[in-house]
C-alpha cells in the first residue's frame, strides 16, 4: 500500500466520536452468517439501516456539525438515489429543508423515498458531474449548505462506523469486503479496520463497467473515466473521490471488478437464502465471492451497502417482469 500524508486522513478519535452522534439515531446492523458455495461468508446488512443504505451514517453525521446557521439556510445533495433518501431523512429529523439533484434516470423507489422525506426533487443529467454542477447552481443562488457525497471527512467518518462495528462486533475478523462508488463507505471502513484491526484484509469491489478505482490505482492518482454502465446505480461515479482515494492508498489492500451476471445472481441469491432485499450495488460483494473473485480466507465480512429497489425493478432484474 502507498504512504500518504498522515494529516489528510480521519482517526480513530474521529471514527469513535462519529459512532457517538449516530449512536441514538442509526440501525446497529447485525452480522449475519450465510454459506455459500465458496464458505461460509458473514453478511453486514445496511438495507436493514434507516433509509434502506448505509448512506444515512455520513448524511446525519454531517448535518450534525452544522451551525444553527447553516442548517437554517437548508441543504443540498447532489445523488444516484441513496444519498438522497439520506440527506432527506436526516434533514427531516433536524427540521431542516433539503433539495436534492438525481439523475433523469433514477429509479422510483430511490426518488419516491427521497419525496416522502420531504425532499424538494430536483432532475439533471445522468452522471455524477451534471448533478454536482446543478447543485452547485442551486446552493449558490439559495445559500443553501452543500451535503456531499462522499469527498468528504465527515462523510467519511460517518460511512467509517460500518466498519468500526464490524471489528467491534467481530474481532477475529480476517477479510472484509465493500462496494466502492465515490469512496465514501470504502475509504471509511478501511480507515476504521485498519485501525483497529491492522492485519485484516479490506477488498474494494466495484462493477467492472465503472472501475474508477482500478483505474485510479494504476494512475497513482484519481482519474476521469469517459463513462460508466452497470446496474449497479450506486457505484457508477466516473472519478474517484480525492480524500477517499487517499485513503484507499493508505489503508486498502485490494481492489476486484465484478462482471454484471454475477450481480444479478448475488442479488437472487440474497432472496433465496438470507432472505434480504439487495439492490445491485449493495450484493456486490457478495458478487466477488460468487463468482470466484474473492477467496473466503478466515472469516470474511461482505459488507451489503443498501437494498433501494421497488418491486418491478426486483423483479424485472430476477427476469419475472
Amino acid at each position: 500500500m502507498t504512504t500518504t500524508d498522515a494529516s489528510s486522513l480521519i482517526s480513530r478519535k474521529d471514527l469513535e466520536a462519529a459512532a457517538e452522534r449516530l449512536a441514538p439515531v442509526a440501525v446497529r446492523t447485525p452480522l449475519l452468517p450465510l454459506g455459500t458455495p465458496a464458505g461460509e461468508v458473514i453478511l453486514k446488512p445496511e438495507m436493514l439501516q434507516r433509509g434502506g443504505a448505509f448512506k444515512f451514517r455520513g448524511a446525519y453525521n454531517f448535518l450534525s456539525r452544522l451551525t444553527a446557521a447553516e442548517r437554517e439556510r437548508g441543504v443540498i445533495a447532489p445523488s444516484s438515489g441513496n444519498h438522497a433518501q439520506a440527506v432527506a431523512l436526516a434533514a427531516k429529523m433536524f427540521g431542516v429543508q433539503a433539495t436534492v439533484v438525481m439523475p433523469t434516470t433514477v429509479t422510483a423507489a430511490k426518488r419516491g423515498g427521497a419525496e416522502r422525506l420531504g425532499a424538494t426533487i430536483e432532475l439533471a443529467g445522468t452522471t455524477t458531474q451534471h448533478r454536482m454542477d446543478r447543485a452547485v447552481e442551486l446552493m449558490n443562488a439559495h445559500g443553501l449548505t452543500m451535503v456531499p457525497p462522499y469527498d468528504h471527512p465527515w462523510i467519511i467518518e460517518g460511512q467509517g462506523t460500518v466498519g468500526l462495528e464490524v471489528v467491534q462486533d467481530m474481532p477475529a475478523v480476517r477479510q472484509v469486503l465493500v462496494p466502492v462508488g465515490g469512496g465514501g463507505l470504502s475509504s471509511g471502513v478501511a480507515a476504521a479496520v485498519k485501525l483497529l484491526s491492522p492485519t485484516t484484509r479490506v477488498i474494494g469491489i466495484e462493477p467492472a463497467g465503472a472501475p474508477k478505482l482500478t483505474r485510479a490505482r494504476a494512475a497513482g492518482e484519481p482519474v476521469t473515466l469517459e463513462s460508466t454502465h452497470s446496474l449497479a446505480d450506486g457505484l457508477m461515479a466516473v472519478r474517484i473521490g480525492t480524500l477517499p482515494f487517499a485513503h484507499h492508498q493508505a489503508y486498502l489492500d485490494q481492489v476486484v471488478t465484478v462482471e454484471e451476471s454475477a450481480i444479478v445472481r448475488a442479488v437472487r441469491y440474497l432472496l433465496d437464502r438470507a432472505k434480504l432485499v439487495a439492490e445491485p450495488s449493495g450484493a456486490i460483494t457478495l458478487a466477488a465471492v460468487l463468482s470466484d473473485r474473492v477467496a473466503v480466507s478466515g472469516t470474511t465480512v461482505c459488507i451489503l451497502s443498501g437494498g433501494n429497489i421497488e418491486w418491478e425493478g426486483l423483479s424485472q432484474l430476477l427476469g419475472h417482469a
